[in-house]
């Protein structure tokens, strides 16, 4: 398993998300942290762009897909998150995602999973 890492730190976006009523009338910022892990050793031997994971893209499709999105639980915008990632290459993935303001007296709330490719996958027959 890769031990390599490609840290996506702090991207603010505004998506609808929340189970109550008045959360789901205008977007919130929804602040999100990713650690991909990949393997770079033949990146780094030929400093080809074609030998890396494209983060890039990553990064595109999940802000299309959280400013898109009208998701009622973090868990679950992080899940879709996670699932995106290992779609596009990274092996593991480990999401943050938090709400700032969402609770009185704390800065932020969020949930942090780890996902993996078998994950994702279906069971094996």
């Amino acid at each position: 398993m890769a031990h390599d890492k490609i840290i996506i730190k702090d991207l603010l976006l505004r998506g609808i998300i929340g189970f109550n009523d008045w959360e789901r009338e205008k977007k919130q910022d929804i602040l999100i942290n990713l650690t991909l892990f990949t393997d770079m050793r033949a990146a780094g031997q030929s400093d080809n762009a074609a030998d890396i994971l494209n983060y890039r893209t990553i990064t595109k499709l999940i802000i299309e897909g959280v400013e898109n999105s009208q998701f009622h639980l973090v868990e679950a915008l992080a899940t879709y998150i996670a699932r995106l990632c290992v779609k596009h290459g990274a092996d593991r993935v480990i999401v943050r995602v938090e709400k700032p303001g969402a609770l009185r007296f704390a800065q932020s709330v969020g949930v942090e999973i780890e996902r993996e490719r078998g994950d994702f996958e279906p069971p094996q027959s």
